[in-house]
């Protein structure tokens, strides 16, 4: 076959087929009476062979390698060639996240498309304070990408300059939340944690109720109770289970009595917080550092029922329980009598 022929059979063109005569990778057998490369079976199918191997991402120097030498062993070859092309996919992903921020932010010209450049470079500097500074610092009116600052505030160790990122990103409301959702539910506990952080931090916006309901019951107690606090004081009720656990396993159980005291404004909820509560004391199980938490979130509840139980304790046979029980029955009477001296 002649070389136009086989360009049009092989899909190589003309011009591929000479480059490849001239480096000695694939000659043609014969040449005709006017002096036309000539091509054999046995030379198309060594092109096809020199296509594969290309395809696999093999240099042309490479492939003459391993289609000459008989020692050639591909696995080392191919081994770099894996890493090779992992490096460059997540150089492509980069890439492509980057773009999709830019695209979010909906640039009106080139302007807006280099402050979003120039803010993704002062992100990645090795320096917190010029992370800190570039969040802290950007011009009003200026709006930055909720996944840009999704982004960051996942990644990022540092604790101020996390505290900024999360400054920033509540003020992009429901797009912030958007942006966090799916991270609150991924199976790395420390994106769940920063993700949920950063929600409760817009607890107020409605699209965070569901993400943070759907976080009460999680495996790690730092994220539920991250989610519990920030519905809390939002006057969401489903939180109360979570603050009262919260309160008997001592993770952070003056904020969640604080929130208890909050949902406890509503009359029905009081009842059935200081009845779990109650609940909870009276357990054989409860040793006497949990039921010193449980009596001490008993004083942020509304009503007189919490009062009521604690005057019963002033007499508990544990005497830790009951001198705190009948110190913070006192301060009740007097909370009360003050209401009552209000004209």
């Amino acid at each position: 076959m002649l070389i136009g022929e086989v360009a049009r059979r092989s899909g190589v063109s003309a011009r591929m087929l000479r480059h490849y005569d001239a480096l000695g990778l694939v000659r043609p057998t014969g040449r005709t009476v006017g002096g036309y490369r000539e091509y054999a079976a046995d030379d198309v199918r060594r092109i096809f062979h020199v296509e594969s191997l290309r395809s696999l991402g093999l240099s042309l120097k490479q492939i003459g390698r391993a289609l000459e030498d008989p020692a050639f062993t591909p696995s080392a070859l191919v081994g770099d060639l894996i890493q090779w092309a992992e490096d460059r996919l997540a150089r492509e992903r980069e890439l492509l996240e980057r773009l999709r921020v830019i695209d979010a932010s909906a640039p009106t010209g080139w302007q807006d498309v280099l402050r979003v450049v120039e803010l993704m470079r002062e992100l990645d500097s090795t320096s917190a304070a010029r992370r800190q500074q570039a969040v802290l610092t950007r011009p009003e009116g200026v709006s930055v990408p909720a996944e840009l600052l999704a982004g960051a505030v996942l990644t990022e160790s540092d604790p101020h300059v996390a505290g900024a990122l999360r400054w920033a990103l509540a003020r992009t409301g429901d797009d912030g939340v958007t942006a966090l959702a799916a991270a609150a539910r991924s199976e790395d506990v420390d994106i769940r944690r920063r993700a949920v952080l950063a929600i409760a931090g817009m607890a107020e916006v409605p699209g965070a109720i569901p993400v943070l309901m759907d976080r009460l019951e999680d495996p790690d107690a730092l994220v539920r109770g991250q989610a519990a606090l920030a519905l809390g004081g939002q006057g969401v009720q489903a939180a109360v289970p979570t603050l009262v656990r919260m309160v008997v396993e001592g993770t952070n159980d003056v904020d969640a009595a604080e929130a208890l005291g909050i949902l406890s404004r509503a009359p029905a909820a009081a009842t059935r917080i200081t009845s779990l509560l109650a609940g909870r004391l009276a357990a054989p199980t409860a040793d006497s550092a949990t039921r010193i938490r449980l009596v001490q979130a008993l004083v942020e509840l509304e009503g007189t029922t919490p009062l009521e139980i604690l005057r019963r304790l002033a007499g508990d046979e544990d005497r830790t329980v009951a001198l705190v029980a009948s110190a913070l029955a006192g301060v009740l009477e007097e909370r009360a009598g003050e209401v009552l001296d209000d004209p």
